[in-house]
């Protein structure tokens, strides 16, 4: 096994019934790319031909975009179906969904086996640290579950105008997880991206809050800031996991630049699978 991507989106169902058909557009305007959808078994098999086990990622912001989103019941159905590529996978439930989305979250992570639950606070319109969602947080606290969330700008929304009402501060650092990992210190936090442009101040909640992590996926090693280049190969190596945000970004471009960006022998190992061993508990 060469690394565990922990971010990890089905190329089987079309982004727009993920987002909507305008963001879906902008996004892919954004990235510079087509979508390009496969079938489960041609998913299965380029994470094979890279020796890699991934978490699949479920999706659901249909409050704001009134889109169907991507089911946990067909994330958990991945993973029981191909378990040779996926060890697991997140959740998502739509926080607008009260209470439902408290169960749901439940039902997911103790009838499913699904590992945790992600967020997208831009795309589903909340801010992480409104008391409204506490319910929710102490929830995956009570089922021991980590949660993914999503720091720095965002490709849905793009240049399309007002970022099509996507709220950016939604994804800062400072106050928003800041605050949750204060209010919920036994609750396990994954930032998703390297919270640019808040770079720095994800760093100083990294080093501030022993219950915060960080998951590089949604940029090409080779932009990636020296401040975080800086703190992987040194004093935070152990915070940091790899993930690629496929099919956004394919994971083969990004373990080359991660291989060719300098870092020590012993910072890769850990960055490609076994912090998320140690930090998610993961059995691979």
């Amino acid at each position: 096994m060469k690394a565990i991507d922990v971010h990890v989106h089905p190329s089987t169902i079309s982004m727009k019934d993920m987002v909507g058909k305008e963001i879906a557009e902008s996004t892919f305007r954004y990235l510079r790319s087509e979508e390009r959808l496969r079938t489960e078994e041609e998913m299965v098999q380029e994470f094979v031909e890279m020796d890699l086990k991934a978490l699949l990622i479920a999706w659901d912001s249909q409050t704001v975009s009134g889109a169907p989103g991507v089911s946990n019941d067909y994330i958990a159905r991945l993973v029981r179906d191909y378990p040779q590529v996926f060890v697991n996978g997140w959740a998502v439930v739509d926080p607008w969904k009260g209470k439902w989305a408290v169960q749901e979250a439940e039902r997911a992570i103790k009838e499913l086996g699904l590992l945790g639950l992600k967020f997208q606070p831009s795309a589903q319109a909340f801010y992480a640290n409104d008391r409204r969602f506490y319910p929710l947080w102490q929830k995956c606290v009570e089922l021991k579950a980590p949660v993914l969330i999503h720091t720095g700008t965002s490709g849905l929304g793009a240049g399309l105008p007002g970022g099509a009402g996507l709220r950016l501060d939604m994804l800062r650092p400072i106050p928003v997880i800041d605050d949750l990992a204060a209010d919920f210190p036994e609750l396990t936090i994954i930032c998703g991206h390297l919270g640019w442009p808040w770079t720095e101040e994800l760093i100083a909640v990294l080093f501030h809050k022993g219950n915060v992590y960080c998951e590089l996926s949604g940029w090409a090693p080779k932009y990636f800031p020296e401040s975080i280049r800086r703190e992987v190969n040194g004093r935070l190596q152990d915070k940091f996991m790899f993930g690629s945000d496929y099919p956004g970004l394919h994971p083969k471009r990004l373990l080359e630049e991660w291989e060719a960006g300098g870092y020590k022998p012993e910072v890769l190992e850990k960055v490609f699978y076994k912090n998320a061993q140690r930090i998610l508990g993961l059995k691979t």
